[in-house]
């Protein structure tokens, strides 16, 4: 039988679960390299030859994307795996033909070839774009489970940005210090290790489930990007954005997302006007017609408001909501028009990657991306901020970079609930539904 060469195409996160459910024992396959991209600095890496396996005594080479073709001419490569998400439909394909011009057969890996089977109950938060707001669902449905006298553990999305570990486990934090961790990971982390709620992560996602089996009732995955789960779900919801109005028909793999999802949740409701979330409901209804819906607000408040109102500000933002992510003013720039803030432009103070940001996604328009992904980025973001003349930060990124970055000036914090409405309530609806999963 011949040996199939492949290359799986990623974001340091999907492309290595694949690796290790699909190919890490497979004889059928030999995987020659990984490409990245999305995320900067994690190219130019060897995945381990303790994750890779026997089969790969030196590693896996990581790649840049631009390098594909090359790869494919090189290694004489017969597939090409596409193994990250929050990119358009017409993205996918169009990396389909580079693939295809030059001799590679081009595949998506599906969830039976990539879900794990739990043997605790699952609960799959998931979203059609980035930015959606799914880990403040995810609270939510902690918060209903834990009232409902169940123990829930949440299972992140990988971010292995700087250090392979096959395990990460947060129980509170001061853990977060105990991994390499970038900003972006940090920020995914924190706010439910200050709800009270321990937080796994890694590499190796079959060692992760061990882990979350022995700490916990309930896993709840909450999903990154807008990526379909690692493990088999007892019940998915997928967030959908009432502010990307039609995008949870244009995204991989959020359609699918959309499609398999038990409930839908329509997330900011009250900053579109009616009509656009009946477009949004419309279409969701077409494709899931089974699903249960519900159109929720997304609220935000500010800690020591009367500290901000009337100041002149300056507004940081989740990097990847407003830059991949597209959401063209989130909940930073919102809070400070409410609260009658004069918002400064930083775009003239901005230094290094932060004013490439602006460059690459020009809709970021008057919000700072919180871009943390190195040492040199943080300082790049520290600089920035500490050069724009303004009297507050305004931090709408979950992470706190007080603890990161020493800033010049007073920080406030823009925090997010999900506030139901409808009647019935997506609360009383969560509760069911654990109801239904603990008898099962």
């Amino acid at each position: 039988m011949k040996v199939r060469k492949a290359i799986i195409m990623g974001a340091a996160g999907r492309d290595f679960h694949n690796f290790n459910m699909f190919f890490r024992e497979n004889p059928a396959y030999r995987v020659v390299a990984f490409t990245a991209t999305q995320i900067p600095y994690i190219e130019n890496r060897v995945y381990p030859p303790e994750l890779a396996g026997p089969m790969y005594p030196q590693g896996i080479p990581i790649h840049p994307e631009h390098m594909l073709e090359d790869l494919i001419r090189e290694h004489s490569v017969d597939d090409v795996f596409f193994s990250y998400s929050d990119v358009s439909h017409e993205h996918v394909m169009h990396t389909a033909s580079r693939a295809l011009a030059v001799g590679a057969s081009f595949t998506l890996l599906g969830p039976r070839d990539t879900q794990l089977t739990a043997g605790k109950p699952v609960i799959a938060v998931v979203a059609t774009r980035t930015g959606s707001g799914k880990s403040t669902l995810t609270r939510l449905v902690a918060d209903v489970a834990r009232e409902n006298g169940l123990r829930p553990v949440i299972v992140r999305h990988p971010m292995p940005y700087r250090g392979f570990y096959a395990v990460q486990h947060f129980r509170s934090i001061d853990d977060l210090a105990m991994y390499e961790l970038t900003l972006e990971e940090e920020e995914e982390y924190i706010v439910h290790l200050e709800r009270g709620y321990e937080v796994l992560a890694g590499v190796d996602y079959a060692r992760v489930l061990e882990e979350a089996e022995r700490h916990g009732d309930i896993i709840l995955w909450d999903g990154g990007n807008n990526d379909m789960p690692f493990y088999r779900a007892d019940h998915t919801i997928v967030v959908t954005d009432a502010t990307r109005a039609g995008h949870e028909l244009l995204y991989h793999p959020g359609e699918a997302n959309l499609r398999s999802a038990d409930t839908i949740v329509i997330n900011k409701v009250n900053l579109a006007d009616g009509s656009t979330v009946d477009g949004v409901m419309d279409r969701c209804i077409a494709v899931n017609p089974d699903a249960a819906i519900f159109p929720v607000r997304s609220e935000a408040y500010v800690d020591e408001p009367e500290r901000v109102r009337g100041r002149r500000v300056v507004v940081v933002e989740d990097a990847p909501s407003i830059t991949h992510g597209e959401v063209h003013e989130a909940a930073g720039l919102y809070m400070a028009r409410m609260l009658n803030c004069t918002i400064v432009d930083p775009r003239a103070y901005a230094v290094g990657s932060i004013r490439e940001a602006y460059a690459r996604y020009p809709w970021i328009g008057m919000a700072i991306p919180a871009m943390g992904y190195s040492s040199e980025q943080m300082a790049e973001l520290e600089a920035t901020l500490n050069a724009v003349e303004c009297d507050v930060i305004i931090l709408a990124t979950p992470a706190d970079v007080t603890r990161r970055l020493r800033l010049n000036k007073p920080v406030a914090r823009v925090r997010f609930t999900i506030v139901d409405a409808g009647r019935p309530g997506l609360r009383e609806h969560l509760r069911d539904v654990i109801m239904r999963i603990q008898k099962r």
